[in-house]
């Protein structure tokens, strides 16, 4: 049962950048519906695994499989996964000279051979769920940061993706607009998105996370629910990160 129920299963994952030992042997499984959240140092491995999930970073050891698929060198395997994987990174990475309805209705319309009326009816029925329907027909540079980051978030839905990986979606947004985009995330949480979440947002771990993850110099160092993680951590690595940020 417990095999059914894995969509992400990554064991012994080792990654250099020439001599540097990046990820050192990792190994996590994630679980359909499940929200993990990854915590850590910065240059402790944590965005390039999940980078890992959809070959936007190549591993050189171990083995990683997406919902039965293997993730090897197979670009028709590549490109099954990044279909069924959404990613949202620090930066918006918004197309500037598209709208905000053409930026979410092009990958539907190239990759999923969706039909442009089809593309445009979801695209408008997420920016709705996002909070900023009014938005469609504006393009990226008249839109405040979190509202960027909302269609970047929207964006990766339209390709409706049975995992979203969330690469400190929150780092370059202003205090203000922080809580807009974690209010989005936390929907999607609580309709059963498998989501994978590379953050140092205390407050969200603490409420949406089904386990808490550190990682340090590229291993995992403790796993744990969140009141264990951040109330009784059994690492001491663990209570010095925590200590530092709480």
């Amino acid at each position: 049962m417990s095999e059914v129920q894995s969509i992400i299963i990554a064991e012994d994952v080792h990654k250099w950048y020439g001599k540097f030992h990046v990820l050192q042997g990792v190994s996590l499984t994630v679980n359909r519906g499940e929200v993990v959240v990854l915590m850590g140092p910065s240059g402790s491995g944590k965005s390039t695994f999940i980078r890992t999930f959809n070959a936007l970073e190549e591993y050189q050891q171990g083995k990683i499989e997406i919902d039965g698929i293997i993730l090897s060198h197979d670009l028709r395997n590549i490109e099954t996964i990044r279909k069924e994987v959404g990613m949202v990174f620090q930066q918006f990475n918004l197309f500037p000279h598209l709208t905000v309805l053409q930026n979410i209705t092009l990958a539907p319309i190239w990759v999923r051979r969706s039909p442009k009326a089809k593309a445009e009816e979801l695209a408008m029925q997420l920016l709705e769920r996002v909070g900023i329907l009014e938005q469609a027909q504006k393009y990226p540079g008249q839109l405040s940061g979190g509202q960027q980051q909302r269609v970047a978030i929207a964006r990766a839905l339209a390709m409706q993706p049975k995992i979203m990986l969330f690469d400190e979606p929150t780092s370059a947004l202003d205090p203000e607009m922080v809580r807009e985009v974690l209010d989005v995330m936390r929907n999607l949480a609580r309709d059963g998105m498998t989501m994978v979440v590379v953050t140092h947002e205390v407050g969200f771990a603490r409420e949406v996370a089904d386990r808490v993850i550190l990682m340090d110099s590229g291993s995992l160092v403790e796993s744990a629910t969140p009141d264990a993680f951040f109330s009784n951590p059994k690492e001491e690595r663990t209570r010095k990160f925590l200590s530092q940020i709480l």
